[in-house]
């Protein structure tokens, strides 16, 4: 402190003191009066914290200094933050809170590591506005490397944009940490409720075509151990870490249900088996080709060695204890159709499974179900181009047969034969979705009973009904009326 430098407490000035010793006036060298007040106690430095206002000298200064001081009492019991610390320290906290699996805090912690702490870490809680927010969401947009955009850029240096949704995840991210600010009493109010993140852009999933499709199931089968697997993938439409966790007793070939409900997790090289992304245990009905294709795979699998109910269906070890890493699918897949000269990814594979469903009449509730997604809304975001041209087909095929000029013709010609047309009241039966999809895709592949397949395939995969949908169950073929055993023992 500055010789100059005068500090009085408020009872020197006459000031009231019904507040207790919370604070001091200083007198400064430029004659000006500062007003000190104790804030409380940070709660991440855990160190005193006072706040300060400046006061010029002059006949009313006393008047106006107890106006000061009772203003940053009553702003200190009003709520505003409570802490020095900065967004860094209050977003990795509440990612640290988080009761999330360990995958999703490490693409949090990623997140924030990589642009929010970057961007905003040094800026003080208190401090953090709309329009902070907001420039640094078009910075991000310019550049994810976070580059000035009124600066020249660097030589050699090309600026890549950060995808908008990945923009929006650091807005909700953000959010969630300052709505748990505001629950402890930091802030009096989220600062992110009046910023505005880039807009949300329209799902546009771009599966493989059926001749793509047919190019990488072919390319796969020259791998016995990876064939199965994408055949399932695009019949299933399951996920990745879902297939890696398939066990064989989650297969039963006498009813021909699948049974997902584990999922494959991986961290760096570390993995372990976990629930689904829903937590929610399914049942996907397959049809007669897939289940023959997987009894031949079982039984090739099974005279190398003896495979136990609980050995990883898809497993790199001989007699299947080990499950597949997550990530070796997708590089292998990578290799794969880069090798093809098709840009896609393993996740696409899912994207195709659903869109031949949409496509060959399957109702959206059961793809919704087969797709394990929380509601119809998440199909009908994502693939609703699909559903459209489903909608268009279907108008054009009942076009012709319902028109008024048609049914006259075919009601004239009935009666001519000796023949009543059928009315109203007449029983009429309905093929299900289910049984159309069902009969349709069948028949685009046909029967894989021994091992290996062969390579010349048609464009689409098989598709089976979901159980939720009231289908009728076909005679299996002989070659999927082994029995349950199966998945224990050789059935050989």
């Amino acid at each position: 402190m500055s010789r100059d430098m005068t500090v009085l407490s408020p009872m020197t000035l006459g000031l009231s003191r019904q507040d207790g010793p919370r604070g001091c006036v200083e007198r400064l060298p430029s004659g000006s009066w500062r007003v000190r007040v104790y804030a409380g106690i940070d709660p991440l430095t855990h160190r005193q914290r006072y706040t300060n206002e400046t006061v010029p000298d002059g006949p009313t200064a006393f008047l106006e200094i107890e106006e000061a001081r009772q203003r940053l009492l009553d702003a200190g019991r009003g709520g505003q933050a409570r802490t020095a610390g900065t967004i860094g320290e209050l977003v990795l906290r509440h990612v640290a809170l988080l009761a999330v699996t360990d995958t999703t805090r490490q693409r949090y912690t990623s997140l924030a590591r990589t642009h929010i702490l970057p961007l905003l870490g040094h800026i003080p809680i208190r401090a953090l506005g709309p329009d902070i927010l907001e420039d640094s969401y078009a910075r991000l947009l310019h550049c994810r490397e976070h580059c000035d955009p009124s600066a020249p850029a660097e030589p050699g240096h090309a600026c890549r944009p950060l995808h908008p949704s990945t923009v929006r995840k650091i807005h909700f991210l953000i959010g969630a940490a300052c709505r748990r600010a505001v629950r402890w009493g930091w802030l009096t109010r989220n600062p992110c409720t009046d910023a505005r993140p880039p807009a949300a852009r329209q799902p546009n999933p771009c599966p493989p075509t059926p001749e793509q499709a047919a190019r990488i199931l072919a390319a796969a089968w020259a791998d016995p151990q990876w064939g199965p697997m994408v055949w399932l993938a695009m019949v299933s439409g399951a996920r990745r870490g879902e297939l890696c966790a398939l066990r064989w007793r989650d297969f039963d070939p006498a009813t021909r249900v699948l049974v997902i409900e584990h999922s494959i997790a991986q961290l760096g090289s570390r993995t372990w088996e976990k629930d689904t992304k829903l937590h929610a245990r399914r049942h996907i009905v397959l049809d007669a080709h897939t289940v023959a294709m997987l009894i031949a795979y079982h039984r090739r699998r099974a005279g190398q060695n003896a495979l136990s109910a609980d050995a990883f269906m898809f497993s790199p070890a001989a007699d299947g204890h080990l499950c597949r890493p997550p990530a070796s699918v997708t590089a292998w897949y990578r290799r794969l159709t880069r090798k093809l000269g098709i840009t896609t990814t393993w996740h696409k594979l899912r994207h195709y499974s659903a869109t031949t469903l949409i496509t060959t009449g399957v109702d959206l509730r059961t793809v919704a179900g087969r797709l394990d997604h929380a509601e119809g809304g998440t199909t009908l975001k994502y693939y609703t181009a699909w559903i459209r041209e489903a909608e268009q087909r279907a108008s054009t095929a009942l076009a012709p047969s319902h028109s008024p000029a048609t049914s006259h013709s075919k009601s004239r010609t009935m009666q001519r034969n000796g023949h009543n047309p059928p009315t109203s009241s007449s029983p009429t039966t309905y093929a299900s979705p289910s049984e159309t999809a069902a009969s349709a895709t069948t028949h685009h592949c046909p029967p894989q009973p021994n091992w290996p397949p062969p390579t010349k395939l048609r464009p689409a995969p098989p598709t089976a009904p979901s159980p939720c949908s009231p289908t009728k169950t076909s005679s299996p073929s002989p070659q999927a009326t082994a029995p349950a055993s199966i998945v224990a023992q050789n059935p050989e």
